[in-house]
């Protein structure tokens, strides 16, 4: 939990100004079978509605029962109790500083309570016997008494949040004291990471009084990381209603535009930035993180031209305004649209923004240049240092509680594993990131989720739920307006396709990517090109060798100009077919050696069997049958070391014509093997979620397939079956 001291227990969620009653909104989030406002804490001591003005009581019937017990008890054991009642963990020390200061005279007080059955002392600890209890000591004090219990504690404790909490459980309006200790008890809490917290003692302070739009600001912020994203966006809309124009104007709905790009997409994020901007003074510093959020928008929204000039707007204003850190962002953002616009990547602009950015300072994951420095090296085939870069920002989101961050990072993760053949890491990050996106209001996170497992089903051979996965995000992706990233699973239908056969299915799929695509002019890093190699095979394929041309020569120029090892490998594929589809089989098989050689400088071992596979296919035709069947064999290798059917059966077709015999693959995926070796060696299931960084859900959900699949039903079973299989292979 993120309240570490349980003391939310005696405070109900607030009515939010613009929300409905508690009780509702309860049954609302009961139905819909999603908890997102805190009234789990009705079945404990607390306050309803306005901070200390009332308490919920318990049922009469139970409360006849409490008072049955308390009804006979002398003062002092009342005041007792109700100073354990107001602590989530109370102590004999504790308890007897905050009324009669001997620990031994209160031993002998609650001795009677425990001998009434009310309590139970363990040695320094003090236990209610039943949750009620608790509660029926509290609602039956009075409330200027729980008051002033509140209010003694808080001069007891040391821990911020502690002490805060208290504070507002002391209070019935905040005063100075109170509402700047809630405050920093919420920086306490962020700092942490914890948000969820943060943001309920931000709440706090608003409700006993501190209603001012930067409290809300922090307010939105916190719900936004603890991946409440329909609590902030609430919580922003209300900010803007109640503002005038102006720069604290504009900042709301500038960040009401990251909250929308996170949920609803970039549709509606742009009309906010678009309005924000009109609100900013144009010599504010605000103004520049507007315009570098709408172009980050524009982006994806593919309006790259418009939003290049964007870009360069900010870093001139930033230059101008003397903005280091601003000034950072707005490079990093030039910087990644220029790269999209085909014209490179820039790296004394980014290593300059890396230079100027301040790590303390609050901003979104997508907008900081560490984060571009890191897509940058893996979209241009810095594989290993991109990964390694990535992983830790991913770690860090989890570690920060950064909910709203961590799908986003994911999806870049899962791409990162795929091209560089780790669909164990692959597949356990997209897992956790779908079931973590489903927790999550909006539906730009479940678009990305849908992102991640397509093309995941795809490599794993599971073509009816790669369209069903295909279809569902498509259809996301329309209602958010993600063109962008939509078209990565136009690009997956089309791999589906080829990987089945099916080319002109798979032309039809990319149809919609290459009516926009000039062969003179559009880009073709990754990953927006990635559709090419499957448009060129298909097109080879059906023999419309003329269309395929141009792809080809725009892989191989650019490749040149950039020094793209990728594009030049999958380039060189591409001519290597087209060749052979002519008849040039001598030219082919020079065009796919040069490709393999151009495979070595990126390590993405998926593309180098493809190719292959190719080379042994050509090889097998000019007779070269040695040579054929050690290239189809090392094809074989990777495509079973990873567990992808539809390529690994396509390879044993070609080594049958080769007449070599394929091995075997096994039964489980690989991070189904790797879950089940973990869980083998003893390893609980948390332990097993924090070696693979994934939560103990997605373990549990691994093991019940891999139980399923095996056909066993415990942990022994398991481990006997993974020993025997690595006795085996020994």
């Amino acid at each position: 939990m993120s309240d570490v001291y349980n003391l939310g227990r005696f405070v109900v969620a607030q009515n939010y100004p613009g929300s409905a009653d508690n009780y509702e909104a309860a049954v609302r989030e009961l139905r819909a079978g999603r908890k997102k406002s805190h009234w789990m804490w009705f079945v404990f001591p607390q306050l309803d509605g306005t901070l200390g003005t009332t308490v919920a009581s318990l049922p009469r019937t139970l409360n006849d029962v409490v008072r049955s017990r308390l009804g006979s008890l002398d003062p002092d054991v009342h005041e007792a109790l109700l100073a354990a009642s107001c602590m989530a963990t109370p102590t004999v020390e504790m308890v007897a500083m905050a009324t009669i200061g001997d620990g031994d005279q209160l031993v002998d007080l609650l001795e009677i309570a425990e001998d009434k059955g009310i309590i139970s002392i363990d040695g320094n600890r003090i236990h209610f016997t039943h949750p009620l209890l608790a509660r029926g000591v509290y609602t039956e004090a009075r409330p200027a008494a729980r008051r002033a219990m509140h209010r003694r504690l808080a001069e007891l404790v040391d821990e911020t949040e502690l002490r805060a909490r208290h504070l507002a459980l002391a209070a019935t309006r905040g005063d100075d004291v109170t509402l700047r200790a809630l405050d920093k008890a919420a920086d306490s809490a962020r700092a942490r990471g914890a948000p969820e917290a943060a943001a309920e003692l931000t709440d706090l302070a608003i409700g006993l009084g501190g209603d001012a739009p930067e409290r809300r600001l922090r307010s939105a912020l916190n719900h936004f990381d603890a991946g409440d994203h329909e609590r902030a966006t609430t919580m922003l809309q209300e900010t803007v209603s109640r503002l005038p124009p102006g720069d604290l104007r504009a900042e709301a709905l500038c960040r009401l535009a990251v909250v929308r790009l996170y949920t609803e997409g970039f549709f509606e994020a742009t009309t906010v930035l678009q309005q924000a901007l009109d609100d900013a003074d144009d010599d504010s510093p605000l103004r520049v993180q507007v315009l570098i959020t709408l172009a980050y928008s524009l982006m994806h929204a593919n309006q790259v031209r418009e939003g290049k000039d964007v870009a360069r707007q900010a870093v001139e204003d930033a230059e101008r305004l003397g903005q280091p850190h601003l000034l950072s962002l707005a490079l990093g953002m030039r910087v990644m649209l220029d790269f999209v616009a085909g014209e490179g990547f820039d790296d004394a602009s980014l290593q300059r923004a890396l230079e100027l950015e301040d790590e303390d300072a609050f901003t979104p994951l997508v907008f900081r240049p560490r984060m571009q420095h890191a897509l940058l090296l893996e979209w241009t085939g810095e594989l290993a240092t991109a990964r390694q870069k990535l992983e830790a920002i991913r770690l860090r989101c989890m570690e920060k509680g950064e909910e709203g961050e961590y799908v986003f990072i994911a999806q870049h993760v899962v791409m990162s594993s795929v091209w560089a053949g780790d669909f164990i890491n692959a597949n356990l990050v997209a897992e956790d990131a779908m079931e973590r996106a489903r927790q999550l209001s909006g539906g730009t996170p479940l678009f990305l989720a849908h992102s991640m497992r397509a093309p995941l089903a795809v490599f794993a051979g599971q073509e009816a739920e790669a369209r069903r996965t295909i279809a569902a995000g498509l259809e996301i992706g329309r209602q958010t307006g993600t063109f962008r990233l939509g078209e990565r699973l136009l690009a997956t239908l089309a791999f589906l396709e080829v990987s089945l056969g099916n080319y002109p299915e798979a032309l039809a799929a990319v149809a919609p990517l290459l009516s926009g695509f000039d062969p003179a002019s559009t880009p073709t890093e990754l990953p927006g090109a990635a559709f090419l190699p499957d448009a060129i095979e298909s097109l080879v394929q059906l023999g419309r060798l003329a269309e395929a041309a141009p792809l080809i020569e725009a892989l191989e120029r650019n490749g040149r100009t950039f020094d793209r090892a990728w594009m030049l490998a999958v380039g060189g594929r591409g001519r290597a077919m087209m060749l052979a589809a002519t008849g040039d089989l001598a030219g082919a098989h020079v065009a796919a050696q040069q490709a393999m050689t151009e495979h070595e400088r990126v390590d993405m071992p998926f593309d180098r069997a493809r190719t292959l596979l190719l080379l042994g296919q050509l090889e097998r035709r000019m007779r070269k049958k040695e040579a054929a069947s050690r290239s189809l064999q090392l094809a074989l290798e990777v495509f079973e070391r990873h567990n992808l059917p539809l390529w690994a059966n396509r390879t044993r077709a070609e080594l049958a014509r080769a007449n070599v015999g394929p091995q075997g693959s096994n039964l489980l995926t690989p991070s189904e093997q790797r879950v089940a070796e973990l869980a083998a060696s003893g390893m609980k299931n948390r332990d097993v979620a924090n070696a693979l960084f994934i939560s103990p859900k997605t373990v549990e959900a691994n093991l019940a397939r891999i139980y399923r699949k095996l056909g066993i039903r415990s942990r022994a079973e398991l481990g006997r079956h993974i020993g025997g299989v690595q006795t085996t292979r020994r």
